[in-house]
């Protein structure tokens, strides 16, 4: 066993607890890691809630994570118990002291346990739909939410790519995305030029409006708007091949994230409540 916040149940912050779960050997091709530093991100907080539990079942949410090597499954020969690493898990579990993982990359000296962290959920995310999205140098893409933890990831690694970002954001945040080499739009507006390809990274636009925007759904993708598929827009998913290759591109490009607040792991549910109060930043979890 090992200690854990773990849900009672689904519901406000409050069914959030300090408690244990089981974590097992690792098996083949696979790592157990003893966590310093969890990331909380926009989805934890909808599957504690309950909109996304039958989507994401258990009882301990996280989708990376930060820490050291304990030991291997047979098969891994990458890394060695000692190793410092961040870990991307699809199935959940990073709110823990410890953690089976599928997928890691080596942790960068260069790389803060915090901002390793913070960095593979949101970081794969972004490279999966830029990939998906197949943008590449002299093209426009419209980018919604660009101003959170993936926006702010894929802002840069698309500039990187010669792509001109249109980033669909709150007046405050104008400033913080043309630092990133972005060109800042009122996200209650819709640009009046066209565009090649949406990212919809909030969940929240008119996707409707993106499709007539970017002239159909070919090229329109979102992370989490169920109403996508109606309208044709792919809901992007993780693809288990690909997920070591976006980690080590994040981890080596030499991001500037989103601001990040680090709070102890038994305070999860304060960290929770602040983020659905309105709090604009990334909540680390030290444990």
């Amino acid at each position: 066993m090992t200690r854990a916040i773990v849900l009672d149940g689904y519901g406000p912050p409050g069914v959030l607890r300090l408690g244990e779960t089981e974590v097992g050997a690792p098996g083949a091709g696979q790592i157990r890691v003893t966590v310093r530093y969890a990331g909380v991100g926009p989805t934890d907080l909808a599957i504690r809630s309950g909109r996304l539990a039958a989507r994401f079942p258990g009882s301990v949410l996280g989708f990376e994570a930060a820490g050291v090597v304990e030991s291997t499954g047979s098969g891994v020969d990458d890394v060695a118990a000692g190793d410092e690493v961040a870990v991307f898990l699809p199935g959940l579990g990073g709110y823990a002291e410890q953690v089976v993982a599928d997928h890691w990359v080596r942790k960068p000296s260069t790389v803060s346990w915090a901002d390793a962290a913070a960095l593979p959920a949101s970081g794969e995310a972004a490279v999966r739909v830029l990939d998906q999205l197949a943008v590449s140098s002299g093209e426009t893409m419209l980018l919604l939410g660009a101003a959170g933890s993936v926006g702010t990831i894929a802002t840069q690694l698309a500039v990187a790519r010669g792509v001109r970002v249109v980033a669909a954001v709150r007046p405050d945040d104008f400033a913080p995305v043309e630092r990133f080499g972005a060109t800042p739009v009122d996200y209650r507006s819709v640009p009046s030029d066209n565009v090649d390809a949406v990212f919809d990274a909030s969940g929240r636009g008119d996707l409707a409006a993106m499709v007539a925007l970017a002239g159909g759904a070919q090229r329109v993708i979102t992370l989490s708007d169920p109403r996508g598929p109606a309208l044709g827009v792919k809901l992007s998913e993780v693809v288990p091949s690909r997920v070591r290759a976006a980690l080590e591109t994040v981890m080596s490009a030499g991001l500037t994230l989103q601001s990040h607040s680090v709070v102890p792991l038994a305070e999860t549910a304060v960290a929770h409540s602040r983020l659905e109060g309105g709090a604009r930043t990334k909540f680390v979890l030290e444990v």
